[in-house]
């Protein structure tokens, strides 16, 4: 086994949850030697075609990463490590915290085609297929965003792909419905989408957020930035009351900052190398069930 290599615990987690073989042709096969490939090539971003040849042939290796990136086949087996994880008592819902960070996208990741991708499947396009493939330019270049919500045990509990230049308080709203871990059908068997606490900082504080919290009864720890808190004490009675703000409980807010270095270890997260915005949605995926393997 190489260093950062499936051990036999983690792959006893990850097998049950893998596509089986249907019919003869055994087109699934090695599993577990692809899926190293795919974590060797997130961790050091090297070419696909610069795969060591321990990991078999690298368009075996790219195009099952890049199929069940279309499919949603990382996003069910995320699914179920937390739901796992949930059952264990292991996820932190007293408080998670929502964040985004930017990722350079390299120059081969640039120029992806017009016209939706064609899949060897009957589904007529990916899941996470965007038709700006969320690349966008701002001053540093392009770049792409990943807005994430994570819990208190550094682990990402859901995100969103966007371009660079779009802002984070309209994305608050996307990021905590994709919150969806599953339950047993002994606790009425649907999945948990809302946490006790919500923590973010300054560019979450909007009214149509504010709302959106206290409608699905969300306590929030949000700083209210110096213009609004003015415009609102300008508006007198109508401006509604202050909002509520504890120091104590923002200091864990650090928490997401720490998850999105931990997801930034992988240089194929920190840095996109995919032209597809669904292969790169697969990626962090990917590196986000390493993190839930890892505890």
């Amino acid at each position: 086994m190489g260093r950062g290599d499936l051990s036999d615990e983690q792959w006893a987690l990850l097998e049950p949850h893998l596509p089986k073989n249907q019919g003869r042709g055994g087109r699934w096969q090695c599993h577990r030697q692809v899926i190293n490939g795919i974590l060797f090539r997130q961790r050091t971003g090297l070419p696909w075609r610069d795969l060591p040849s321990r990991f078999g042939k690298w368009k075996t290796v790219h195009d099952r990463h890049r199929r069940w990136s279309a499919d949603g086949t990382w996003e069910k087996v995320l699914r179920a490590i937390q739901a796992r994880a949930d059952a264990e008592g292991r996820i932190d819902w007293s408080m998670v915290s929502v964040d985004s960070t930017s990722c350079r996208v390299h120059q081969h990741a640039a120029g992806a085609l017009s016209s939706p991708p064609k899949l060897p499947t009957r589904r007529s396009q990916p899941a996470r297929h965007r038709s700006d493939e969320a690349v966008g330019r701002s001053r540093g270049g392009l770049t792409c965003k990943i807005h994430l919500v994570s819990e208190g045990q550094l682990r990402p509990l859901a995100f969103i792909i966007t371009p660079g230049q779009w802002g984070d308080a309209p994305q608050m709203i996307p990021v905590l419905e994709q919150i969806r871990v599953p339950r047993p059908a002994r606790n009425g068997g649907r999945p948990r989408t809302r946490p006790d606490h919500l923590g973010g900082d300054k560019a979450y504080s909007s009214r149509r957020n504010r709302l959106y919290l206290r409608r699905r009864q969300i306590k929030h720890t949000i700083p209210e930035p110096r213009d609004q808190r003015a415009n609102r004490q300008r508006r007198g009675s109508k401006g509604g009351r202050p909002t509520g703000f504890d120091r104590v409980v923002y200091r864990r807010r650090n928490e997401v900052e720490r998850t999105i270095n931990r997801l930034k270890g992988f240089r194929a997260v920190a840095t996109r190398f995919d032209k597809r915005a669904y292969v790169f949605h697969g990626t962090v995926t990917l590196a986000a069930i390493w993190l839930w393997l890892h505890q």
